[in-house]
This record gives C-alpha cells, sequence and structure tokens, in this order.
C-alpha cells in the first residue's frame, strides 16, 4: 500500500511539473509578441471595461468555426511575411481579432499591426481579399475565457457578456465602419458589423485549457 502511495505521489509530481511548465512556457510564448495597445478603466473578476486606441489590422474574412484551416490565416500570414507592394516583412502581434461580418455566420479576422509600422506608412496587400482597415478606438466591455474558440463557444460567452453589462447598466453601440480606411476589398465587406469581436490570443498548437480568448463589445 505504501509503494503505491508513493508511486501516486511521484505521479502527481511530475503532471503538476508538466502542467507549471506548459502555463510558464505559455506566457513565455505570449510575451514574445507584441499585443495590443489599451487601458483597463475597470476589473470584476474575468470581466474587464477597456479602452483601446485606434489600431490599424490587416483583416481577411473567414468562419470563426474555421479556426483559420481554410487558408484566411495563410493569407494574413503571407502578408507579414511580404505579400504586400512594399514587400516588407511585419511582426506577429497578438491578439487576432474576429469581428461579426454581414452574414453571421462569417467573420473578419485581423492581424493588429505592429506600433512602429501603424506609425508609418501601412504596406497595401498584393493578395486577393486581404484589406488593411483602422479598428476604430473607443470603450469596450470583455471578458475572458479559455477553451477552443468557435461560434458556439463564443455566443456563449458574449451571453454572459450582455448579462453582465446589463448588471452595470453599460449599453452597446454598434459602430459605423463607413469612415474607416480599407483597401483591396469593397468597403461594404464591413459597412453592417454588430460590434462583437473574439480574439485569441495564442498559437493553435496551445492545448485549450491554457488558451487565452476574449470577447468585446463596444460601448456607448
Amino acid at each position: 500500500m505504501e509503494m503505491i502511495l508513493e508511486r501516486l505521489t511521484s505521479i502527481a509530481t511530475v503532471v503538476g511539473l508538466v502542467l507549471v511548465g506548459a502555463v510558464a512556457w505559455n506566457r513565455t510564448a505570449r510575451a514574445g509578441y507584441e499585443s495590443a495597445e489599451y487601458e483597463t478603466i475597470e476589473t470584476d473578476g474575468k470581466y474587464e471595461i477597456r479602452e483601446y486606441p485606434d489600431l490599424m489590422i490587416v483583416a481577411t474574412t473567414t468562419k470563426i468555426d474555421a479556426q483559420g484551416r481554410d487558408g484566411s490565416f495563410m493569407k494574413l500570414f503571407r502578408y507579414i511575411s511580404g505579400a504586400n507592394e512594399a514587400k516588407q516583412k511585419i511582426s506577429m502581434t497578438t491578439p487576432v481579432f474576429m469581428e461579426n461580418d454581414r452574414a453571421e455566420s462569417e467573420v473578419q479576422m485581423g492581424f493588429v499591426m505592429p506600433s512602429e509600422v501603424a506609425a508609418g506608412s501601412v504596406p497595401t496587400p498584393s493578395g486577393e481579399d486581404v484589406v488593411v482597415r483602422k479598428r476604430a478606438g473607443g470603450r469596450f466591455a470583455v471578458l475572458r475565457f479559455s477553451g477552443r474558440l468557435s461560434a458556439k463557444l463564443a455566443k456563449e460567452q458574449e451571453a454572459k457578456l450582455r448579462a453582465w453589462m446589463k448588471s452595470k447598466g453599460l449599453e452597446a453601440d454598434v459602430p459605423n465602419h463607413a469612415s474607416e480606411t480599407a483597401t483591396a476589398v469593397p468597403q461594404t465587406a464591413m459597412s453592417d458589423s454588430s460590434g462583437v469581436e473574439a480574439a485569441s490570443y495564442d498559437p493553435p498548437f496551445t492545448p485549450a485549457p491554457l488558451r487565452r480568448n476574449e470577447v468585446l463589445i463596444r460601448l456607448k
């Protein structure tokens, strides 16, 4: 019996060390990328109110459940790898934003431009179905959660966030994208957005329990 307990203790110790190592590695991996700037106005557990500045984003249309496997992620990756008119290589950043498009099943997947690139001239995409646009700054309600991001999970978390907003007396705002800068695709592709976004911070191989996801709703 004593030997069995010793073995179980050893196994538990190894598992614990592996988990701690995985968490530490994941945080280190995230820390290697520039992250979109924001100011935290209020924190309530996993809920936050944030103030974002204007961000420059390169985006394309995808389905959230495709997880980028439909080629959308590679379109954006090719852009930052030099598939642009300036043939400029651009650093990867976090998070990857996904915003509802006019079709409910579709989203605009967007990479945030690094601050150094955004401060200058963002190169025009040379690939098809890729747009450079401004994500208008503003105040957002945010809920952080783990798991592998899907349309179902995002909707569940959105419902929780809206309930929290209601308890705080916060109202959602639907942004007008007509004033946003866009190139390479028709402006109408973003003209009827819901003002709800999902954000993913981790590479695809990150285990679901360690993933950092967020749902964001623009506030009035």
